[in-house]
């Protein structure tokens, strides 16, 4: 049995509702998947910066310990050049081995400051550490807490999502195939998925286009499919209900 053009309408409508509130299902859900995605992110930079800093210690300790282990050798040969200078036959010689004391006395210097210098950035760098550690525990907490808000949606909302889709395919194969493939055709082609719209203070609510009184009064008839001229969306009257609500 052929049905009117109303029912069409009044199905169409019935599908534009469901999908409205699946909509909403995936756009609460679909936030946090998000969130969770850019924490697991932060969380993975945070521990290689992590495991870039202890490299770097572990870098910075073998330095100190390559520099305290020349100034041992310096002190060691200041000692030696010191008791050979007890038995030197001449001057020459004698000035060698203070120059040669000098520039290990030099080295050890320099030694030093450097052990200082790598010991100083140990310490800033374990600050660094200790921030770094501070806000990993709180971002993997703060994933923690979001994974918990994701699980419990993803519970909540499937099944009313699974509900919805059943009242969908229900209504969807009440309409004939031509109806349905433009149906879903306006609704991929428009940005907020609306492709049956009503008449809302003279203006199509998909677009906020002007609908003329003469087409509105056609539109109110239900006794053919109007499509908006301004956003090619298929346009139906308000129920009383919502236009007692509108005028409020």
């Amino acid at each position: 049995m052929e049905t009117s053009t109303e029912e069409r309408l009044n199905r169409m409508t019935e599908i534009q509702n469901i999908d409205t509130e699946i909509d909403k299902l995936i756009s609460i859900r679909g936030e946090l998947p998000m969130e969770v995605s850019d924490l697991e992110d932060e969380i993975s930079g945070l521990e290689t910066r992590l495991a870039n800093y202890a490299a770097d210690i572990k870098e910075l300790e073998t330095s100190i310990s390559t520099n305290k282990n020349k100034i041992k050798e310096s002190q060691q040969f200041i000692k030696k050049y010191e008791s050979q200078l007890e038995s030197v036959k001449n001057n020459r010689e004698y000035d060698a081995l203070s120059k040669e004391i000098e520039i290990q006395g030099l080295e050890i210097q320099a030694s030093e400051k450097r052990v200082k210098e790598y010991q100083a950035q140990i310490v800033q760098k374990k600050e660094v550490i200790a921030q770094t550690e501070a806000d990993l525990a709180g971002r993997k907490i703060d994933l923690t807490n979001k994974k918990g808000e994701l699980k419990n949606i993803i519970e909540e909302t499937e099944k009313e999502e699974k509900n919805l889709l059943e009242k969908r395919s229900i209504a969807e194969s009440q309409l004939d195939e031509r109806l349905k493939a433009a149906y879903n055709r306006i609704r991929k082609n428009v940005k907020n998925g609306i492709a049956v719209a009503t008449v809302v203070r003279d203006s199509c609510s998909g677009c906020f286009g002007s609908i003329p009184p003469q087409m509105q009064a056609e539109i109110r008839s239900r006794k053919k499919i109007i499509i908006c001229e301004h956003c090619g969306r298929i346009l139906v009257a308000e129920k009383e209900s919502e236009q007692k609500e509108t005028a409020e």
